[in-house]
């Protein structure tokens, strides 16, 4: 293996569940995995901040328009999420919603924004206002936007 294929394997998440997860919606094409206990959910590719390694984790998401949604809860605990700090550092990223993969930017939602898609939501995930209630952090809505094909690499 090149040092650029190396580089460009895509690690699953290390959390037990999740990368169960991850790997049957992947083994299976979005045919098992793109719900999660009745819930919708998309695979999210990041590249890590600090390796540069792909990193890939299953999300629950809704739907603003063509954008998607996806909400770096983290649970509710203090600090945000692993894949949420990667998408800062590096907006573009890879969604698989089902069998269809696409790149795109990710972007936290402006605070008029998060005003009005934070029901979204929470209405998709209600346990996210519990969430936010257990964290003295404001909980960031990502916006998740497809790029044309001439941009649509994740590199």
């Amino acid at each position: 293996m090149t040092a650029q294929e190396q580089h460009d394997t895509i690690e699953n998440s290390p959390v037990g569940w999740v990368g169960k997860h991850v790997r049957r919606y992947v083994e299976t094409d979005g045919a098992d995995g793109g719900t999660y206990h009745g819930y919708p959910a998309l695979l999210l590719t990041t590249r890590g901040r600090r390796s540069g390694t792909l990193r890939r984790t299953a999300l629950i998401y809704g739907r603003d328009g063509d954008d998607h949604l996806v909400v770096a809860s983290n649970g509710g605990a203090a600090n945000h999420p692993a894949w949420y700090l990667n998408l800062s550092a590096d907006p573009t990223v890879e969604i698989q919603v089902g069998a269809e993969r696409f790149t795109c930017r990710a972007r936290t939602a402006s605070a008029e924004e998060r005003a009005r898609l934070w029901p979204v939501m929470t209405k998709v995930f209600p346990t996210y206002a519990r969430y936010q209630k257990d964290t003295d952090r404001e909980i960031p809505v990502v916006v998740i936007e497809r790029v044309s094909r001439e941009d649509a690499t994740i590199d």
